[in-house]
C-alpha cells in the first residue's frame, strides 16, 4: 500500500515521526478495507495516547500501532511489551469513561507496520487482534 508521497519526503530527526504516521495511517486503511469504523485516531488524555480506537458490530478495538523500517531491531509488535500493555489498559478505561461509551466487548490489538525504505515506502501491516 504506498504511503503518502508528501510524508515520504521528510528527513532529518522527525523521521521516525513521519515513519510513525505512515504506520499509523496504513493501519487505519486496514481496518477500514476490513469493514471497521474509525472511533479515534490519536486520542490523548492525561496518561498517555491510544494511536486507533475502532469498532465493527459490538467490538471496540483499542489498537497500538508499533512501525518500523525494515527488520533491523525484530518486529514491530515485540515492543508492546506487558508495561505498554498495561499503560494500554488504562487508557481504555479512560477512553470509555471519557466518550460514555458501553461497548459490548472490547479487545486490544497490535498493528505492526513495517515501512519500506525508497521513494513509495510501500507499507506491509499486519494486524494481530486480541493480542492481549
Amino acid at each position: 500500500m504506498p504511503s503518502d508521497p508528501s510524508l515520504a519526503r521528510t528527513q532529518g530527526s522527525s523521521d521516525h515521526l513521519t515513519v510513525g504516521r505512515v504506520g499509523e495511517r496504513a493501519a487505519e486503511l486496514a481496518y477500514v478495507r476490513r469493514g471497521y469504523r474509525i472511533l479515534a485516531r490519536n486520542w490523548r488524555c492525561r496518561i498517555g495516547e491510544l494511536d486507533l480506537v475502532v469498532s465493527r458490530g459490538d467490538v471496540v478495538a483499542f489498537c497500538e500501532v508499533k512501525t518500523r523500517r525494515g527488520g533491523r531491531y525484530g518486529d514491530p509488535w515485540q515492543a508492546v511489551d506487558a508495561r505498554k500493555q498495561a499503560k494500554l489498559r488504562s487508557l481504555a478505561q479512560a477512553f470509555v469513561i471519557a466518550s460514555r461509551a458501553r461497548p459490548s466487548r472490547m479487545r486490544f490489538d497490535v498493528a505492526s507496520v513495517t515501512v519500506a525504505r525508497g521513494p513509495r515506502g510501500d507499507a506491509v501491516v499486519r494486524v494481530f487482534e486480541d493480542a492481549f
